[in-house]
């Protein structure tokens, strides 16, 4: 008899439990990674969002740490911690054998916000440091509706402690005068090679001129 209570007892905690909003409407779904700043809120105007957008590539060109800024109205029914968490390891943000990604999350309407930081930037921006990011730079610009102006000077917080880490150099991508230059130089070599080819074979010999010019 007693067992049987037991069982009923754990039966009507599981159903009274997955009528609970988080169960009823399920989480937030991870939006895909399109860019460096996602405004699912539609609160940035065109040139802020063009502003935090270039912040964000100083740092990665400037570092080589990669920076996502994510808002969305809400995380409900799930915490805005666990969300950023699912986000982060889902977009693996950074370089791959650094491991020095941030997130800034921004859920408006619940007016929370959350840094999550990768293994290689926890010394830099440990989350104390991210704390008082979030409630020296973040909340006094959001409460007065200056999101952008928040967002900015977070990001600035952040860059500075970044540049204080001894990460690897970013990458110099190579860029199209590069490429020019060296398909200069490869036509170039083609067409000496077909030029100075016969002159060495009358002046060495077929078979010496052949060694010379294949070297």
């Amino acid at each position: 008899m007693a067992v049987s209570l037991m069982w009923q007892a754990l039966l009507a905690i599981v159903l009274s439990a997955c009528w609970l909003p988080g169960w009823a409407h399920g989480v937030l779904p991870v939006p895909a990674l399109t860019a460096a700043l996602i405004d699912q809120t539609h609160t940035l105007s065109v040139e802020e969002s063009r502003a935090i957008e270039q912040r964000l590539r100083s740092i990665e060109a400037k570092s080589g740490s990669q920076v996502v800024v994510l808002m969305v109205p809400t995380t409900a029914p799930e915490d805005i911690a666990p969300f950023a968490y699912r986000v982060a390891s889902t977009w693996k943000i950074g370089r791959k054998h650094v491991g020095d990604g941030l997130l800034i999350v921004v859920a408006k309407d619940d007016r929370r916000m959350r840094i999550e930081v990768a293994r290689a930037l926890e010394g830099a921006i440990p989350d104390l440091a991210a704390a008082r990011i979030i409630d020296h730079q973040m909340a006094p610009q959001f409460r007065q509706g200056h999101y952008a102006a928040g967002i900015l000077a977070a990001l600035d917080q952040i860059a500075a402690r970044i540049a204080g880490e001894a990460l690897p150099a970013p990458q110099q991508p190579t860029t199209a005068r590069d490429r020019v230059d060296l398909e200069s130089l490869a036509i170039f070599l083609f067409f000496g090679v077909m030029v100075v080819a016969p002159l060495l074979r009358r002046l060495l010999g077929n078979k010496r001129g052949a060694l010379l010019v294949g070297g």
